[in-house]
């Protein structure tokens, strides 16, 4: 009797194996940033007046009249707002982050012949490269300082200091952001940090975690930016930001997303890193850089890789930094 044709199961779910917490964000001095634990930041709340600075229809653009009378009309906002205050000039932003071991186990798989050739090919690939390519790219993002997002954009100095916890090494790990390019991943000075997190995601050790402190010297009263919540009712204010326990934060998503940040291979000649997604989406664009008809997605790429079928290297790289991101991968039956 030949033997039945192995498929995609119809469920099949991974967990994420980059755990980053909420950050959460200090003021500071810049030149006290390692003797002070710095000042909490509170999120403030502005009401202003703005103008009408909105593409106006043509009827309006064309009459004078009514033009005037348009921008006569008050444009007011109540929104929330953070800055450092005077007296501080630099962002400290804390965070934790924890990598887990166990790639090669689905946490939810309804076909054991698929669950076979999986974990071949991912045993397979970890015995190839112990996982140190994706590891030196999240290493390189934190020592980039990448998941400041906006708060890196004019910073004069930052500094990343990385500690790795619940360990007896007690190993820390301090980076000038400045020096360490956001465009390519070449940074040679966070490999053995890299090494760390190449040991874990590879099953050598259970799981490694790791403190992670930021200081950004934006200068005095600047502001700051935290994570700005969806809004999907309209309320009081047009703008909502982010806090945890009462101290202005960045969501553990927009955290997760910077540190993986590491897919060059979406094209031949990329101009920046995206993030690991499915369909390559870069939303502030607009754009899926991994489209199934350029059979590059991951789910045309995943198939193969299930099922025994060899990748090039870089696709290889792709589809496992997919499944360190976790998700549910199942195809329907319909």
């Amino acid at each position: 009797m030949a033997k039945a044709k192995s498929t995609i199961p119809s469920v099949l779910a991974f967990e994420k194996k980059l755990v980053p917490s909420d950050g959460q964000m200090f003021a500071i001095q810049w030149d006290q940033r390692q003797a002070t634990a710095g000042v909490a930041l509170q999120l403030q709340i502005k009401s202003v007046r703005g103008t009408i600075s909105n593409r106006l229809k043509a009827v309006l653009e064309n009459d004078p009249a009514k033009l005037d009378a348009e921008v006569e009309k008050p444009n007011l906002q109540t929104v929330d707002h953070c800055a450092l205050p005077a007296q501080f000039d630099t962002l400290k932003l804390q965070f934790t982050f924890k990598v887990l071991s166990g790639v090669e186990e689905p946490s939810a798989c309804n076909l054991a012949s698929f669950q076979q050739t999986y974990r071949s090919a991912v045993e397979a690939y970890i015995a190839e490269t112990k996982f140190a390519e994706l590891a030196k790219r999240y290493a390189v993002n934190l020592a980039n300082a990448r998941f400041l997002w906006r708060n890196r954009v004019g910073a004069e100095s930052i500094e990343v200091v990385v500690t790795q916890l619940g360990s007896n090494e007690n190993r820390s790990w301090t980076f000038d952001a400045k020096d360490v390019g956001l465009r390519d991943f070449g940074y040679s000075g966070s490999q053995e940090l890299a090494s760390v997190i190449a040991a874990s995601l590879s099953g050598e050790k259970e799981f490694a975690l790791f403190e992670v402190v930021s200081y950004a010297k934006l200068g005095p009263g600047q502001e700051v930016y935290p994570s700005e919540e969806l809004v999907t009712e309209k309320g009081s204010k047009s703008r909502i930001l982010y806090s945890t326990d009462g101290v202005a934060g960045m969501h553990s998503q927009k955290l997760g997303n910077a540190i993986r940040t590491i897919d060059t291979w979406y094209q031949d000649s990329p101009n920046r890193p995206i993030a690991i997604e499915a369909y390559g989406a870069v939303t502030n664009l607009g754009t899926a850089y991994r489209k199934p008809t350029n059979k590059n997605d991951f789910y045309t790429l995943f198939d193969k890789f299930g099922l025994g079928t060899p990748l090039e290297p870089d696709q290889a790289h792709y589809v496992m930094a997919m499944l360190v991101r976790g998700g549910v991968f199942g195809q329907s039956s319909k």
